[in-house]
């Protein structure tokens, strides 16, 4: 195709051949790229470019800036089809890996890793010799600056193995980490999925719980230190290297608005008052229950007791602390067990829900390709994940599926991932992304709201009878809130304090003070024994031990509801103040209006602002909590009055329990303090 566009300039006349044979002289000498020109891009590109002289020269515009973003726009996309081809070897190998742990796969991810990245060095050196930004073309440029950050490759080659192998090693820890039985103490091959997580969900005695607890900690938190520091070193030297203060910076750059942190703390603010009654009413609840020796009445709430190994979300004691416990409450994991539910089913199911929005099946290689139950004969991460191998015709689940309600909105959680990558895999390799992190989390996240709705549940025959009465509704939003509320608080905490970490704030010497500072202060969670340096529990949590940025939960738990009211009223299935067409009842199934809206943002990818993608969608430009503030007005209103009734502490003392030395939190009290103001 170029050439044959260069034999067609050869029709012209000789004068305008030797116009544009000055005007690239003078482009080349002006600009100084002939020689990359040849370099990077080969004869072709150099023949594109003056076809692009060629052009310009008759049409009055500037021939060298022209002809440079023509040659520009060759060259991209010759680097974004290298770029797929990486892509798609790194994922292979990092597939090969995380579904089989071996040593062998171990090297061979990292070995994979080391070629690639001085393949992305080489293409990084040349893009940067570019004056992109001089570019008319938006979408150019926006590619340009994409490919103008390296990433971890920056680094030189020993360091980026080394930053490789610390977080190999921490993952690889939390994998493979073990703990022994509480009431069979030589019995020590409990891993995280699923007998940990079980005796979370099942479990009510606080010392099993304690135990467990504490083990875990241990193993896959504890150990971590040493790698996490060195990491953190390592990825901040590629911050800089690749043009930011620190990892925070870079991590914050993502979401392409100056005041993000500032946003994601006015979202805070927002939520909180609803978090707070919340709070109270759970720990009311749980002192009934244990007694307020172990659960206090104004104090935060120990974290071993909310039914998740984090405390991040609490679902597992929603059935002895629900508002109303008289109402039956309908078992959905024993239904699905009931009749037969397999893995390969709710999988299936999923796939019906997202083809009835008049979205994209699932390909015949993702479910030959895909592994959605645990192996027996190997080690895998259990992690739940959605892949992307950038060939347009591969994407996978790696997910140790079990048959139960949450692992049935988990799926459709996963299946989101995959419908996004499904939707903008026409799009460049380089806009193959969400429009920012938090919008890949949101959108299996808001299709689930819809699938874990009474009506939906109904209609797919998890439930039977007529709609909902008001208590059956407020238990309804109670089970959601203790889900989608009580998340918030910790993924916030989750990032404020690797934030601080990254910009040297907090050093190794404080991690799990200011860890569980951040965790009492905001969560009101407290460790259920004294924690030392000699800890580190935040490793204890995937996210932090795989090197993952976490903020994109945050936003997502947010803005999947700005995302849910919006395809609610173009599917009809909500009215403003119409108690007919409540937001907590509405399912989009089977609405081909509400699917293609979604179609329509999905398929951007990353190739716009996170703005103009939200715009698309909701008509608003902000993330805002006013739809899940909608969605659980009546809860917080039940709320506010049941913890009035019963005279509960709204908010939280300071933890008792001891995380910090005296020095520390001196230390802590003396960062928090302002600067003070000298009078010039």
């Amino acid at each position: 195709m170029l050439f044959a566009g260069y034999e067609k300039t050869t029709l012209h006349s000789e004068k305008k051949k030797n116009a544009g044979h000055k005007i690239l002289s003078h482009y080349m000498l002006r600009s100084n790229v002939g020689l990359t020109m040849l370099k990077i891009g080969g004869g072709a590109v150099l023949l594109a470019a003056i076809v692009a002289v060629f052009v310009v020269a008759t049409q009055g515009r500037d021939p060298d800036l022209e002809a440079l973003e023509q040659e520009g726009r060759e060259y991209i996309a010759h680097l974004d089809r290298r770029a797929g081809a990486r892509k798609n070897a790194a994922s292979l190998a990092e597939w090969a890996y995380t579904s089989n742990i071996t040593e062998a796969n171990e090297e061979r991810r990292i070995q994979v890793q080391l070629e690639l990245s001085k393949q992305e060095k080489q293409a990084w050196s040349e893009t940067k010799m570019y004056r992109w930004q001089d570019f008319q073309d938006f979408s150019l440029r926006r590619m340009f600056k994409k490919y103008s950050q390296l990433g971890v490759a920056a680094l030189p080659d020993d360091k980026y193995k080394l930053l490789m192998q610390c977080v190999s090693g921490m993952e690889s820890n939390y994998a493979t980490s073990k703990i022994c039985d509480y009431k069979n103490t030589s019995k020590c091959d409990l891993a995280l999925e699923p007998e940990i997580t079980e005796i979370f969900a099942k479990s009510q005695d606080p010392e099993e719980l304690k135990h467990a607890w504490v083990e875990w900690h241990r193993a896959a938190g504890a150990r971590a230190r040493q790698n996490f520091t060195q990491y953190v070193q390592l990825d901040n030297e590629a911050a800089k290297l690749n043009g930011f203060k620190d990892v925070a910076d870079w991590w914050l750059s993502e979401y392409e608005v100056p005041d993000f942190e500032q946003q994601l703390a006015k979202l805070w603010e927002d939520v909180k008052p609803l978090y707070q009654q919340l709070h109270a009413y759970v720990r009311k609840r749980l002192r009934d229950k244990y007694g307020e020796n172990v659960v206090s009445a104004k104090g935060p709430i120990p974290a071993h007791l909310l039914g998740n190994m984090w405390a991040q979300t609490w679902n597992n004691i929603e059935s002895f602390t629900r508002p109303y416990p008289d109402k039956k409450e309908i078992d959905i994991t024993k239904t699905m067990r009931d009749e037969n539910y397999t893995p390969l089913k709710m999988f299936q199911m999923s796939d019906e829900f997202f083809r009835s929005l008049n979205l994209t099946a699932m390909p015949e290689k993702f479910w030959k390709n895909s592994i959605i139950e645990k192996p027996t004969d190997r080690e895998i991460v259990c992690h739940a994940s959605a892949w992307d191998f950038y060939d347009g015709e591969d994407f996978r689940i790696k997910q140790c599926t079990t048959v139960d309600y949450e692992y049935f909105q988990t799926t459709h959680h996963e299946m989101g991932h995959i419908q996004y990558f499904l939707q903008y895999k026409h799009q460049p390799v380089i806009f193959r992304d969400g429009a920012n992190p938090g919008f890949h989390e949101a959108v299996g996240d808001t299709i689930a709201l819809s699938v874990s709705s009474p009506k939906h549940l109904r209609r797919v025959g998890l439930i039977s009878g007529d709609a909902e009465d008001e208590q059956t509704e407020i238990n309804q939003l109670y089970k959601m809130g203790i889900d989608k509320i009580v998340f918030l608080p910790f993924a916030y905490v989750l990032d404020l304090f690797r934030y601080s970490v990254f910009r040297g704030t907090t050093t190794p010497d404080d991690y799990n003070c200011h860890y569980w500072r951040l965790r009492d202060e905001l969560q009101g969670v407290e460790p259920p024994v004294n924690r030392t340096e000699e800890d580190f529990d935040a490793a204890a949590k995937y996210h932090v031990s795989a090197d993952v940025e976490y903020a994109r939960y945050y936003v997502s738990f947010i803005i999947q509801f700005q995302f849910h009211r919006a395809l609610c009223q173009l599917a009809g299935e909500y009215v403003p103040e119409d108690l007919t067409k409540k937001l907590v009842d509405c399912d989009i199934y089977q609405s081909v209006n509400a699917g293609n809206a979604l179609s329509n943002m999905l398929k951007m990818g990353s190739s716009k602002p996170w703005p103009d993608a939200m715009e698309a969608l909701t008509g608003q430009r902000a993330m805002k909590a006013d739809g899940l503030l909608e969605y659980f007005r009546p809860l917080h209103e039940w709320l506010q009055a049941e913890n009035q009734r019963t005279g509960e502490y709204i908010g939280w003392e300071p933890s008792k329990m001891q995380y910090c030395t005296e020095e520390q939190l001196a230390a802590l009290d003396a960062k928090a303090k302002p600067e003070p103001v000298h009078e010039s």
